[in-house]
């Protein structure tokens, strides 16, 4: 692959924040020094990766970049949900926008998201949406819209509220938002697609020995998985970035702010190899949807 094509694989790269901010993930990843922080974004930069994914709920993750400097990144941040008590729910949007800037010293966000998109469609639903144009209106951010667990959510957000961005799951296990039409229908729409959890927090990166216990239940699904990449000769990582860059109708793929080896490691893999075949899909949720690892 020559340089250029490497700087434009890697410029559709977004960087998760949320280790910024706290410890995280399956396989118990701590939150990186400041220090750390800073070393990573410059890195980033001269790779071409101008997008930063960060959230409220992450710690102090907004603090920690705020410090570090990041003019001129766009950065995408996601409101927390909305307190049952709030008696005027477009002025609390409008404000959690305004501390998010704050926190993280910029102007104007690139995407201001909802972390909870069900806010949407409860009874403050209008209110709420209020809020995110007003955020547009006053310049605080060019882009309103929501983070997702399932494409299905959107069927009932969308019609009624207009978006502008989203960001959902996407994986070699985890593909709905590609058989959904979902995809397709926002990249037609101009509605602009980050996608997340393309290495599923960690878990498929790990060696298959080496999955927590409560995962072991899926071991024909990490069976698969394994023996294709042996087969095909590819690493784990690169087989993932492959999966999720193939697709033309995203716009971003956000993958973890971990250490200045592993965003090297990323930007190593970029390129050509087999993509992982459809066989490899599942359509339990049990395990390709997090927020349901822990559930009863």
């Amino acid at each position: 692959m020559s340089a250029s094509s490497n700087y434009r694989m890697a410029n559709r790269l977004a960087l998760g924040t949320v280790l910024c901010g706290m410890d995280y993930g399956v396989d118990g990843a701590r939150r990186i020094p400041a220090s750390e922080v800073h070393r990573i974004l410059q890195l980033a930069r001269t790779h071409g990766l101008d997008t930063l994914d960060t959230a409220a709920a992450y710690g102090d993750s907004e603090q920690v970049l705020g410090q570090s400097g990041i003019d001129g990144w766009r950065v995408v941040t996601k409101l927390p949900a909305i307190p049952a008590d709030c008696g005027d729910a477009q002025a609390w949007v409008v404000s959690s926008v305004r501390q998010s800037l704050q926190r993280l010293g910029i102007p104007v966000l690139h995407g201001a998201l909802l972390h909870r998109p069900a806010d949407l469609l409860e009874g403050r639903g209008d209110s709420v949406y209020a809020g995110l144009r007003k955020c547009q209106e006053q310049g605080l951010t060019r882009k309103v819209g929501i983070s997702i667990y399932d494409p299905e959510e959107l069927a009932a957000i969308l019609p009624r509220y207009p978006l502008t961005l989203i960001q959902a799951p996407l994986n070699v296990l985890d593909r709905r938002l590609r058989e959904s039409g979902w995809a397709d229908r926002l990249k037609n729409s101009g509605v602009e697609l980050h996608v997340r959890s393309v290495f599923l927090q960690g878990l498929l990166l790990m060696p298959e020995g080496a999955l927590p216990e409560e995962f072991r239940k899926w071991n024909p699904v990490w069976r698969r998985w394994h023996e294709w990449l042996h087969e095909s000769g590819v690493s784990a990582v690169k087989a993932c970035l492959r999966f999720a860059l193939d697709h033309e109708d995203i716009d971003r793929v956000i993958v973890g702010l971990g250490s200045c080896r592993q965003l090297q490691e990323i930007l190593d893999s970029l390129g050509d190899c087999p993509i992982p075949p459809t066989a490899l899909a599942s359509h339990d949720s049990r395990l390709i949807n997090p927020s349901r690892w822990y559930c009863p």
